[in-house]
Order: C-alpha cells, then sequence, then structure tokens
C-alpha cells in the first residue's frame, strides 16, 4: 500500500514505514535509548531525504520514548527529578549544540564531523559496555550480583551541591547531571539523535544509577529533548513530514510497549550487553563508510570539458 508524503515528496510503502517505527520503539522500550541514532539512518536508506528523516524521526523519538517512560513509570521504575535535572541542562546543551551546528555546517565539514563523532562515541562507550555486561555475567555464573558495583565511589561523588534522588538511591552532586543533560542536548542538536545511547551508560557507570531506574528515566529526557528538537525543525526548516511522522509514532508507540515488557524479563547486565552489541553495530557501519571509497566517484567539470 503506497502512500504520498507531501514534504518528503516521495511515495512510500505504508507498512515499512510503520515496521521500522515499531522495530526502533522496540528497542526504545527495550534499552531506554530514543532510537535516533536509527531511525534516521533507516529513513535515509529508504529514499527518505536526510533535512527531513532527521527532523521527522525527532517524532517518532518522542512517540516511542513517551509510550516507553509511560509503561516504566507504571511499573515504578522512573526517578523523576532525576529526570528534571537532566532535562534542564539538557535545555542549556540545545542551544549549545545549535551554536555548533551552524558553525561546523559554515565551514563545509558537519558531515564528516557528526560521522567521526558518532563513531568515537559509540565505539568507545559500546566496547567499554561490552567488557564490563560480560565480566557481570561471569561473576552471575559464578554466584556473584550482575549489577554495577555501587560501594567505592568516584570522583564524582566527591563534588559539591549534592541532591537525594529517593528513587534511584542516590545521593551525589547536581552538577553532574547538569553537565550530562547538557552534553545530551548537544549531541541532539548537532547528530540529531536523543542521545540514549550514551545517557544510559554514563547514568550506569558514572552515577551509578540501578539499571532498573536508568531506562525509564532517561527515556523521560529523551522525550523532552526530542520535543525541543522538532519544534526548531519545524520552525526554522519545515522539514518535518507530518504524514511520516504519523505512520512513525503509530508504529512506535506499540513497539515501544512490547519493548518495556521484554525489558522487564531480562536481567540489567544481560540488558547492557545488548545495548553494547547494538552500539557496535551502527558503529562499525558507520566506520565502514568512512573508511570504504565511493562506488561513483566523479568530477564536476565546465561547459568547455576543463575540470573545475
Amino acid at each position: 500500500m503506497l502512500l504520498y508524503l507531501p514534504i518528503a515528496e516521495i511515495s512510500v510503502n505504508v507498512f515499512v514505514i510503520v515496521a521500522m517505527g515499531a522495530a526502533v520503539g522496540f528497542l526504545s522500550g527495550l534499552f531506554g535509548v530514543g532510537g535516533g541514532f536509527l531511525i534516521t539512518p533507516l529513513l535515509i536508506f529508504y529514499n527518505i531525504p536526510p533535512a527531513v528523516a532527521v527532523a521527522t524521526g525527532a517524532n517518532q523519538v518522542i512517540a516511542a520514548s513517551f509510550s516507553g517512560a509511560l509503561a516504566h513509570y507504571k511499573r515504578g521504575t522512573v526517578d523523576l527529578k532525576l529526570a528534571a535535572i537532566l532535562i534542564a541542562g539538557g535545555v542549556a546543551g540545545s542551544a549549545l549544540g545549535v551554536w555548533i551546528y551552524t558553525l561546523l555546517r559554515r565551514i563545509g565539514q558537519l558531515d564528516l564531523a557528526v560521522s567521526i563523532l558518532y563513531v568515537l562515541l559509540l565505539g568507545t562507550v559500546g566496547g567499554l559496555m561490552l567488557a564490563e555486561s560480560v565480566q557481570a555475567m561471569l561473576r552471575v555464573k559464578g554466584g556473584g550480583s550482575g549489577e554495577v558495583r555501587r560501594g567505592h565511589h568516584n570522583w564524582v561523588h566527591r563534588l559539591p551541591l549534592k541532591m537525594r534522588f529517593k528513587r534511584s538511591k542516590l545521593y551525589v552532586s547536581a552538577l553532574p547531571v547538569l553537565g550530562l543533560g547538557a552534553g545530551i542536548g548537544v549531541l541532539g542538536s548537532v547528530m540529531g539523535v536523543g542521545g540514549g545511547f550514551i545517557l544510559v551508560p554514563a547514568m550506569i557507570y558514572l552515577l551509578r544509577v540501578p539499571t532498573s531506574v536508568v531506562i525509564g528515566t532517561s527515556l523521560v529526557q529523551i522525550m523532552a529533548t526530542a520535543a525541543i528538537t522538532t519544534i526548531l525543525q519545524a520552525a526554522t526548516n519545515e522539514t518535518v513530514d507530518v504524514v511520516l511522522a504519523f505512520l512513525l509514532m503509530l508504529g512506535g508507540v506499540v513497539g515501544a510497549q512490547f519493548g518495556a515488557q521484554a525489558g522487564g524479563k531480562l536481567r540489567g547486565e544481560q540488558l547492557r550487553a545488548l545495548l553494547a552489541v547494538l552500539v557496535l553495530m551502527v558503529a562499525a557501519r558507520l566506520l565502514v563508510e568512512l573508511a570504504v571509497v565511493p562506488g561513483d566517484i566523479f568530477s564536476i567539470a565546465l561547459p568547455n570539458g576543463s575540470e573545475g
């Protein structure tokens, strides 16, 4: 069943788009990531113009994140106070990210910078996460605990302006929480992602938030950041395709509910290992695109035949 998208100016198969939204929504509910780093490449591979893919993909992130966050909230696995501090930092970070985005675009290095940043961040985070989660699974096999060890404090816990987050059982400075939110805001503006693939491991390993609480809390922050991005894109670039957004949201909402249910049946270390593998797979794909010589190499020539 084909449907014409007015902003993207292309006809698409409705079932394929809904399936994309459902798949990314499932991952969103399962891992606590918005899925922006997956839905945008998928749309581009389906010949949706990149500008429309980035702007409209944010809508799907909002819907999937809201659906997943609601499911986790009902289970009592969302720390609203922690999420509020993250969102406050995210608003400031988004403003900074827009400035960086404009600067990189002006000097003509935006695409290269974003690709390299993706590979470095995803490769580093995915590698560290996979190593830790494998160690945790080995501890469980030996009769130990699979949760991230919270006994010894790091430098984060020695900072001032401490706050108590009862749901996460944390007493930690608000500064790293604000900084983390700001960093995710920058990534969201520059790379067009919710930033869950960075936020989730950072909350687990840096702030020592329990894995069960991280996913729902992360989804609340991602939902707010994606909403800001969507509003800015719609107001400044007019690249949000409402029809495409509706189809993605339809699949995303349903998929996120199933993802949240599946996540409740897996242990924390298993979730971290699966997320690490997913992150590394995306990093590998992007690295290949950076390293492989394009199949169509051409030069721009002037009408008289001389190269320009």
